[in-house]
């Protein structure tokens, strides 16, 4: 390793402690994504409350351990944390405390936020001072900080902001790229070498009758060479088993998130991405949430290409790839065929992220179609059942999809096709995949609103 590297190395690694006396009252600070969350450094500026005042930390997907920042301050005194994108830790924090919020974002903009609002005098409530700390390999022959399994906006984050904290974790898989998945030690303004905990693993868990029979429905749209999509949950999971079981050759990937499903894929010769117009050969994603194994696959796999978010989700980047095949999940959709993917009323489950970017995108893309998928009913914990096609969304919904963008919906009664059809059309299809005990009680809904004809028919 060159001297001036080494010594640059040298001349800013510190302790945590040290690393956060940088961070002054008001100010602004990025505790990165997912994995990528400080685990030393929070712990220091949780310890430096009584010195500081009006901190505000932006995260997303918040994982355990619970930040120490909010143990330490659960009134929000002095730190107020904002999620882009709540994950169940996330629901549960805020519920038991009074400083933790939800931040909406396009994903494909996240990198803009930072870029154009960032110390920018302007822009109301931009903060004068800014610093970004996240979880990094440690730094290679070459002077860089691979970002590993969170790539994400990371570095236009790091490259925006006043004070450039890397906390390394020898645990991480190094993820080549791609774009943006690495800062040079020149960037940096201190390194804390961290203690190396060990990453969360999320594995999937074997998907249920229903999320087979919806998987079933979307493998009748996926043909050989294909790209693909897997957001979130059970469906997208099954999809992938069936996928390894099946004769379809040289699939895509082009992902906002990298799951097990692909490495599987991979491994069983069905995802070759012989056929991507971009990327060609390569696994091209900006964040990865799995289990062990996936990680493993990951380390310094020259087929993997992390890139930033800016890049993987913007629609005129996915429609570049034909065929591109997008499977996301939604908790409920009205029968205007508005998609509601975030929340139960004012209850933030989770959030917008990529979907509306991969929905749109993958429309564009020559031979693509985006596909909805949620199971035709929910329980509640006193075993009543309701169902996720409803007439109309209570107050505090969130419309995570509009009408409009959405293109096929799975439940798993069937499938449907709704681009260019009216309110009448999208009411009748809609009640045809709802469970049938709920049918009869949507076409009075849907009469008494109407948007249903005397001649509809129910298949």
């Amino acid at each position: 390793m060159p001297r001036d590297i080494m010594q640059l190395y040298r001349e800013k690694l510190c302790t945590p402690e040290e690393a956060v006396r940088s961070i002054k009252p008001g100010f602004w600070v990025d505790y990165g994504f997912f994995n990528g969350k400080p685990q030393l450094c929070d712990r220091a500026l949780a310890a430096r409350m009584d010195e500081l005042s009006d901190i505000t930390i932006l995260a997303a997907v918040t994982l355990p351990p619970i930040p120490e920042v909010l143990t330490r301050d659960p009134e929000g005194k002095v730190f107020t944390y904002n999620d882009f994108h709540f994950s169940p830790l996330s629901r549960i924090l805020q519920a038991q405390m009074r400083n933790v919020f939800y931040n909406p974002i396009l994903y494909s903009e996240c990198e803009r936020y930072y870029s154009d609002c960032i110390n920018d005098p302007d822009i109301v409530g931009t903060p004068k001072r800014s610093a970004s700390i996240v979880q990094t390999c440690p730094m290679d022959e070459h002077g860089y900080f691979n970002f590993g399994l969170h790539n994400s906006s990371t570095y236009t984050s790091l490259t925006h902001t006043d004070v450039v904290i890397v906390e390394t974790n020898s645990k991480l898989p190094y993820c080549p790229g791609g774009r943006n998945e690495r800062i040079h030690i020149s960037q940096v303004t201190h390194v804390v070498e961290g203690d190396n905990p060990d990453l969360l693993e999320i594995p999937f868990p074997e998907p249920t009758d229903v999320e087979r029979k919806m998987a079933a429905h979307v493998m009748e749209h996926i043909t050989d060479g294909c790209c693909l999509q897997f957001g979130i949950g059970g469906v997208p999971n099954a999809v992938g088993k069936f996928l390894v079981d099946s004769d379809l050759k040289d699939l895509g990937c082009h992902t906002e998130m990298l799951v097990d499903a692909y490495a599987d894929l991979y491994e069983a010769g069905k995802l070759t991405g012989a056929r991507k117009t971009l990327d060609r050969g390569k696994m091209a994603f900006t964040f990865a949430v799995g289990s062990g194994k996936l990680y493993e696959f990951m380390d310094k796999n020259p087929v993997i290409a992390s890139c930033n978010v800016e890049y993987i989700n913007h629609p005129n980047i996915i429609k570049q790839n034909d065929n591109v095949i997008s499977i996301n999940s939604a908790l409920q959709v009205d029968l205007y065929s508005q998609i509601n993917a975030e929340s139960m009323g004012f209850n933030q489950i989770s959030g917008n992220g990529g979907m509306f970017d991969f929905v749109l995108g993958s429309y564009w893309s020559k031979g693509g179609r985006s596909i909805i998928c949620l199971p035709s009913t929910y329980t509640l914990s006193d075993g009543s059942i309701h169902s996720r096609i409803v007439p109309f969304f209570e107050p505090g919904t969130i419309v995570t999809v509009p009408r409009q963008m959405v293109n096929i919906i799975v439940t798993e009664y069937g499938w449907i096709s709704l681009k260019g059809d009216s309110t009448w059309a999208r009411a009748e299809k809609l009640i045809s995949i709802a469970h049938p005990d709920f049918r009869d009680t949507l076409i009075k809904a849907a009469e008494a609103q109407k948007i249903w004809r005397k001649s509809n028919r129910i298949a």
